[in-house]
């Protein structure tokens, strides 16, 4: 039972990562609104509210409730933003950088927990981690604009 309390505290811990990146991006697209740039950072939050649905379902598999917001770190992700928003354009991508190279933390330590689920494991690495450092890049190449 311990196991699965804590491969359910893993998923959610992830999954209320994954609520912080989608209403980070939803501020920043205001600040974006009209530019090119918009596009790109719309399919991001796509990804990251792909990734929320799947994280839950994974919850849910495990007879377990899903986080329903972003905690903590939704929280200082707020405030980040929101100060990017003061400060402009180059401050907004570098928060999102910020809140991506958190989730790339974060997957990567809950792929050294031996007790999450194979099929977890698999999302994460195959999926799910590749993608948060593809928005690295692809955030990098936006501030390199700048």
């Amino acid at each position: 039972m311990a196991s699965d309390t804590k491969t359910t505290d893993t998923l959610n811990s992830l999954l209320r990562g994954e609520i912080s990146a989608v209403e980070t991006y939803l501020q920043a697209e205001d600040k974006f609104a009209g530019n090119t740039d918009s596009d790109a950072l719309r399919r991001m939050r796509d990804d990251h509210q792909e990734a929320s649905n799947q994280l839950r379902m994974h919850v849910r598999d495990k007879g377990e409730t899903p986080a329903h917001g972003s905690g903590a770190w939704g929280t200082f992700a707020k405030l980040i933003e929101g100060g990017a928003k003061v400060f402009g354009r180059a401050a907004a991508l570098k928060a999102l950088k910020e809140g991506e190279e958190h989730g790339v933390n974060s997957y990567e330590s809950a792929l050294g927990d031996r007790q999450l689920p194979p099929e977890c494991n698999t999302l994460i690495r195959d999926r799910l981690l590749p993608r948060c450092r593809e928005h690295i890049q692809t955030l990098d190449r936006l501030m390199q604009q700048q």
